[in-house]
C-alpha cells in the first residue's frame, strides 16, 4: 500500500503540475490505533508554479482523489496551508508531526519549525474540547457502542490534558497521551478497548463503559472551564509566512 500511495502521489504532481512538499498519514493508522479494516487517510501539502499564483481567474486550492474502500487521498495548497498556520490549526499541525511519511521536502522541515511561533493554547483547546463533545454527545450514549468511538473521544481529552499542562502541541501518537495524561484508574479498561478497537472490524459493537463515560462526563466540563480562562494568545506576524512562501516558489 506505501508503494501505491507514492505513485499517486507521483501520479498528482504530474497531473496537477505541483511539487508535494509533504505527504503524510493523518487518522487512525498515524494515531496508533487502526483496526484490521481501517483505510488509509493520506494527506499533503503542495505548491504550485509561481504563475499560477499570479492568475486572475482563481486556482483551487485543494486536490482530492475519488475515495475508495482503502484509500483517502486529498491535501492543501501552500497558501491555505499558511493561512491555516496563521490561525493556528490544530489539524495542519498533526500533519507536521505525523509519524508516517510518504513524502517529504526541505521546505517540510523548515514549516514544522514554525509551528511553537503560532501555537495558540486557547484555540487549540477550543478545537480538541469541540471535538471530544461532539463525538461523546453523538456516539457513547447509547447502551450499545462502537468500540472504536471510545478513542475519538478519548484522544482529544488527553490532547486537551497536555496543552493545559504543557502549552505545547500535543502528540498525534495516542501511546505517547495515553503514557502521560490517563490516570492509571482508567488503563487497564482503556487497554482492553484498544486491544478490541486493534483486533476487530470497525464496525464492531459493545456495552458503554461506564467509568470511561463517567470520566468523559467529568473532563469534558473541567476542560470547558479551564478554557475560558486562557488569555488571548493569538500570534499577529504574517512576515514569517510570506518570506517561507516566496521561498517555496519556483
Amino acid at each position: 500500500m506505501t508503494d501505491l500511495i507514492k505513485e499517486k502521489l507521483k501520479e498528482i504532481e504530474k497531473d496537477s503540475g505541483v511539487r508535494i512538499l509533504l505527504a503524510v498519514e493523518s487518522g487512525s493508522r498515524a494515531w496508533g490505533f487502526a483496526s484490521p479494516d481501517s483505510d488509509y487517510d493520506v494527506r499533503f501539502i503542495y505548491v504550485r508554479k509561481k504563475e499560477d499564483y499570479l492568475r486572475l481567474d482563481e486556482v483551487r486550492d485543494v486536490i482530492e482523489l475519488p475515495i475508495n474502500d482503502m484509500l483517502d487521498i486529498n491535501g492543501w495548497d501552500l497558501p491555505k496551508a499558511l493561512r491555516l498556520m496563521f490561525r493556528s490549526n490544530p489539524t495542519l499541525f498533526e500533519w507536521l508531526t505525523s509519524p508516517i511519511v510518504y513524502a517529504e521536502t526541505e521546505e517540510a522541515g523548515q514549516l514544522r519549525g514554525m509551528i511553537q511561533d503560532y501555537f495558540s493554547v486557547k484555540k487549540s483547546l477550543y478545537h480538541y474540547a469541540s471535538m471530544a463533545e461532539s463525538n461523546y454527545r453523538g456516539y457513547l450514549k447509547s447502551e450499545k457502542v462502537k468500540a472504536k468511538k471510545y478513542f475519538y473521544v478519548l484522544r482529544p481529552l488527553l490532547a486537551s490534558r497536555w496543552i493545559i499542562e504543557r502549552k505545547t502541541p500535543p502528540p498525534m501518537a495516542f501511546s505517547e497521551l495515553l503514557d502521560a495524561e490517563l490516570p492509571d484508574r482508567l488503563r487497564g479498561e482503556v487497554d482492553r478497548l484498544l486491544d478490541l478497537k486493534m483486533n476487530s472490524p470497525e464496525t464492531r459493537l459493545i456495552p458503554r463503559v461506564e467509568v470511561l463515560n463517567k470520566f468523559m462526563d467529568d473532563e469534558i466540563l473541567r476542560v470547558k472551564e479551564l478554557m475560558k480562562q486562557q488569555p488571548d494568545d493569538e500570534r499577529h506576524d504574517w512576515e514569517g509566512l510570506n518570506r517561507f512562501f516566496l521561498r517555496c516558489l519556483r
